[in-house]
């Protein structure tokens, strides 16, 4: 196995701090300047990461302090992306109090990668950590799951395999340049795949004119077409999640429906993979997961306030070892603490004790993490 990931691992996004929340909102109302509010993001940033590190932790996030959403912020800088509208919450789930709906993603026009997005983010996490730092970035199936071919416009993209070809191509320089600043540990998140697992979600898809069997087949071909020339000392992860904005979720189901392509076809190195409640199915999909490739448990949640019991933790661990090997296993929340500026229903406290969690838990299964 890899170094990486790592025994006890995490997503990427950490709760905002106070002074990063309301400068962020000080600079959206035009009183400091870009630089001011970058400047306070530094200070925070460095501060938490000397947190991150005090855990134990040796994979280390900038907490993506810098962004308002995991994806938006990402793929707006895409030439030829637009932000829209919103999407429906799961009628099941918690409605936002603010009535909000996170905005939605079209493509208006040719896709080309026009500058560095990560880069500067990434030399500065670089700068201030003694571990390994990663980037999480938004999977590029994010840009056509919501909308389907109604999203991407026609005058610009008749054909969609050129739609496909082009978005790869920008994912491709994007992580070109990162890898050249220093990047060894690459993270894509990715909620249409596990949207996918959901029946309702999967009917959804129909309506809009897919074929939800054949999607994962197409964002495994999109996502290998991006990462399949990496150099060999760049590790890839894909993080599956079904929502996480103010522990809110949007689908549920187990890996079933998706678990062949998902393990055997998508050219990555690690699967974070949520498990923190029933709405993710058993472990049995885990039988599909070849013995080069590791699995990164979310067994602990970012969701909810109540902290985890270690020796429940183990047994989770264990069941799950039932379908591949322990040694391929890792473990971490199931997804980030933050995925939008709002945050989780947790405190700073509450999640701290939780990172901490599952490094001790990483430390007793395997004894280091």
């Amino acid at each position: 196995m890899k170094t990486l990931p790592f025994r006890a691992d995490h997503v990427g996004s950490l709760l905002r701090t106070p002074a990063v929340k309301e400068n962020r909102q000080k600079w959206k109302q035009g009183e400091i300047t870009a630089d001011e509010l970058r400047a306070v993001e530094d200070e925070a940033i460095a501060e938490t990461v000397r947190r991150l590190e005090a855990t134990g932790m040796r994979s280390i996030t900038d907490g993506e302090f810098r962004r308002d959403y995991f994806h938006l912020d990402f793929l707006k800088e895409l030439s030829g992306v637009s932000v829209t509208g919103g999407i429906e919450a799961n009628p099941q789930a918690k409605v936002a109090e603010d009535g909000f709906k996170p905005p939605v993603l079209s493509v208006t026009g040719k896709l080309r990668h026009v500058k560095d997005i990560q880069v500067a983010d990434f030399n500065y996490l670089k700068s201030v950590t003694t571990q390994t730092p990663k980037v999480s970035i938004p999977s590029p199936t994010m840009i056509h799951f919501r909308g389907g071919r109604k999203s991407i416009d026609i005058q610009s993209y008749p054909d969609m395999d050129e739609f496909f070809a082009d978005l790869a191509e920008a994912y491709r320089q994007e992580i070109d340049h990162l890898y050249a600043a220093g990047l060894r540990y690459l993270q894509l998140d990715d909620t249409n795949l596990a949207y996918l697992c959901d029946p309702k979600m999967r009917a959804a898809a129909v309506e809009r004119g897919e074929d939800p069997n054949e999607l994962p087949r197409t964002y495994a071909a999109l996502i290998n077409s991006v990462i399949d020339n990496r150099p060999a000392d760049l590790t890839v992860g894909i993080h599956l999640c079904r929502g996480n904005y103010r522990s809110t979720w949007f689908a549920e189901g187990g890996y079933e429906p998706v678990a062949e392509v998902l393990f055997n076809t998508i050219n990555v190195d690690a699967y974070f993979l949520e498990y923190d409640d029933e709405r993710s199915g058993d472990f049995a999909p885990l039988r599909f997961v070849p013995s080069h490739k590791s699995v990164v448990l979310g067994i602990v949640s970012s969701k909810v306030r109540a902290l985890e019991d270690m020796d429940d933790l183990c047994r989770r661990i264990d069941e799950a070892a039932q379908y591949m090997p322990l040694e391929n296993l890792c473990i971490s929340p199931q997804c980030g603490f933050s995925s939008t500026h709002h945050g989780n229903d947790l405190t700073p406290d509450d999640q701290w004790r939780k990172l901490e969690l599952v490094v001790d838990t990483a430390r007793k299964v395997w004894g280091t993490a």
